[in-house]
């Protein structure tokens, strides 16, 4: 069976075996135009052309207590970081505004730690109420770390639309990365998010010397997990962390784990995130023809490309950004039905 022939089926409804998604992986660099093709058979049925933009404002930096070994915001980490305490609710609802401007649909306030305060809580929540009423048609993302069932149902009734709360990585390869938290721990996050309305994003980070059958159950992990929006994120070995001297990716690699989700989780939204830049460099183009949505700007502590040249790339490929992020959202539900 050909790629074109599985993505056809999966439309129909297929639901790929494990071994099946391996393949994928496996698959020799001659094949990756034809994965390509057959992922944007999937990627077109379901968004068309629309490619969602997002934009991070790191509103709380470093000073993190957990030892993730990808990260430069953890305590172990001696990376040269600017590190600071939660930024101010008129700093958040700026940058809201002005991703609004930028036509970001989704802005994403994030906050370095384990867990937030109650106060840190008080004060997304108060700047997200002021963002609902002054910036129309702007989703908004937190990701906050660890967060209670109280803490969530605040965040809700805001006007939080999605919290993001990555695996990062499988069950069984969690303990290399960290040793501070557990990898339920992070489930139960994302469950507890599901549990108050809060549309869950959760995600992953490859090239942290994860094997293949990781990566599938990575996959098949937020398949389980029903996460709306998935961003898959390839390592930056960042200097003075754990992993800086891990660079195993190749943008052939990058495409086939792009191809991998779209595949195992064809209905969501697949966002190419950190790393993107780095580890695809003059491929990234083609992971448009996967992926549906993109980080523009900076991430939280690396440089992203300039949005102008984002802009120019979705350009180029013939695709349209979608500035309303809730406006085809009933049509997203009504083509996974079909």
């Amino acid at each position: 069976m050909s790629w074109m022939e599985l993505a056809k089926k999966v439309i129909d409804g297929y639901r790929l075996s494990k071994e099946e998604a391996k393949q994928i992986l496996l698959a020799e660099d001659e094949e990756v135009l034809s994965l390509v093709n057959a992922a944007y058979e999937i990627r077109r049925h379901y968004y068309g052309k629309k490619v969602k933009l997002n934009l991070i404002i790191n509103a709380k930096s470093g000073l993190c207590p957990e030892d993730c070994g990808y990260c430069s915001q953890s305590i172990k980490a001696t990376t040269d970081i600017q590190r600071y305490t939660l930024t101010s609710k008129q700093k958040i609802v700026e940058g809201a505004k002005e991703a609004k401007r930028n036509k970001i649909g989704t802005y994403c306030i994030v906050l370095s730690g384990r867990r937030p305060t109650n106060r840190e809580v008080d004060t997304v929540v108060s700047a997200v109420k002021e963002i609902k009423e002054e910036v129309d048609q702007l989703k908004i993302c937190a990701c906050m770390g660890l967060v209670s069932e109280e803490q969530a149902q605040r965040l809700k009734e805001s006007g939080v639309d999605r919290f993001n709360h990555n695996i990062n990585t499988s069950s069984n390869h969690h303990s290399s990365i960290t040793t501070t938290h557990q990898y339920d721990d992070r489930v139960k996050t994302i469950e507890t998010l599901k549990k108050v309305g809060i549309s869950p994003c959760s995600g992953v980070i490859c090239g942290m010397g994860e094997t293949n059958d990781d990566i599938v159950e990575m996959a098949f992990a937020l398949k389980e997990l029903d996460a709306d929006s998935i961003p898959v994120n390839f390592l930056i070995p960042m200097p003075g962390t754990k992993l800086e001297n891990m660079d195993e990716l190749t943008p052939n690699t990058c495409l086939k784990i792009l191809t991998l989700f779209r595949f195992v989780n064809p209905t969501k939204e697949i966002r190419i995130s950190g790393g993107r830049e780095y580890n695809l460099r003059s491929m990234q183009s083609l992971g448009l023809y996967i992926a549906n949505s993109i980080f523009v700007g900076d991430y939280l502590t690396s440089n992203g490309q300039q949005a102008e040249a984002d802009y120019q790339m979705i350009s180029d490929l013939g695709f349209e950004i979608e500035e309303n992020p809730f406006e085809t959202e009933s049509q997203d539900f009504a083509n996974c039905m079909n």
